[in-house]
């Protein structure tokens, strides 16, 4: 799904535009995340939250995962709520280097057919470190009506991922870290492992020494080398929850690779569901 406008701004380039002809979102999370946005967001900034706005969580994880996907009616009157209609240019941010809820809001974004759609590069620290206004309380903006039908980018379920992960023309990702990969801790989840099969590329090595996402040309390299001749439909990318999972999705498309699939239940639905497990050896 081939979009003309970089999926990454620089926070020098954020500063440039005119800001009454953007949408700023702020997707910082955690337990206290709204409250650290009303003390302080970047001017305009619209808040959105991981668990209420972006994610239908349910009960089980072993149903979904942690963080499944809303359904789209529900994210369109997400949308709505906050005031975004089709033709805006919206760009969202986080404090995690844009793989803590902001990519994933990209990917959602890009998913229901939205063009004008960037994260910002380096996040709410290099937008502060360049001078950019911020205000606290809440802002006050418009309602509208953004309609949404379906989801455009390609999504990968359970069943698919057990046999994509035995087959040699598929190519199965988990972008965690290595300790996590590797079942040497699990901070979320209830068993500490990884899908057999799956190659561990995690997903801070998207990014360089100062926390900005590396260059297209060395990202294309990567993943190029990565994937080899696997074709786009073939390749699947997860995380623990679908979160993470999509700041890779977001360094492919900056690559100008096709966007893969992404398995948004991921280790937190596969480990519940009485799947075969990489688990660590106890020695």
């Amino acid at each position: 799904m081939y979009n003309s406008i970089s999926p990454l701004i620089t926070a020098e380039e954020l500063i440039l535009l005119n800001r009454s002809d953007i949408i700023l979102i702020d997707a910082r999370t955690g337990a206290d995340a709204f409250e650290i946005y009303q003390k302080e967001h970047l001017k305009g900034a619209r808040f959105v939250d991981l668990n209420r706005d972006l994610a239908a969580v349910t009960e089980n994880p072993a149903n979904g995962g942690r963080h499944p996907l809303p359904a789209v009616e529900d994210f369109s009157k997400t949308l709505s709520s906050i005031g975004i209609s089709a033709s805006d240019h919206v760009i969202v941010y986080d404090d995690k280097n844009g793989s803590n809820f902001a990519a994933r809001f990209w990917w959602m974004m890009r998913a229901v057919g939205h063009e004008k759609i960037q994260v910002l590069n380096g996040g709410f620290q290099s937008a502060i470190q360049s001078d950019f206004p911020t205000s606290s309380g809440i802002e006050i903006f418009d309602k509208t009506t953004y309609p949404v039908q379906k989801w455009k980018l390609p999504l990968a379920e359970i069943e698919e991922v057990e046999k994509a992960r035995k087959n040699d023309q598929n190519i199965v990702i988990d972008v965690r870290d290595k300790n996590r990969f590797e079942g040497l801790i699990e901070p979320l989840d209830l068993i500490a492992g990884h899908i057999p099969g799956a190659i561990n590329v995690p997903l801070t090595e998207n990014l360089d020494e100062n926390g900005f996402f590396k260059s297209p040309e060395e990202l294309a390299k990567k993943y190029k080398a990565i994937i080899g001749d696997k074709k786009s439909e073939n390749t699947i990318v997860h995380c623990g929850s679908g979160v993470t999972a999509c700041h890779t999705l977001l360094a492919m498309d900056y690559a100008g690779l096709p966007i893969p699939k992404l398995y948004v239940g991921s280790w937190s639905e596969w480990s519940r569901n009485d799947r075969e497990m990489a688990l660590k050896e106890n020695k």
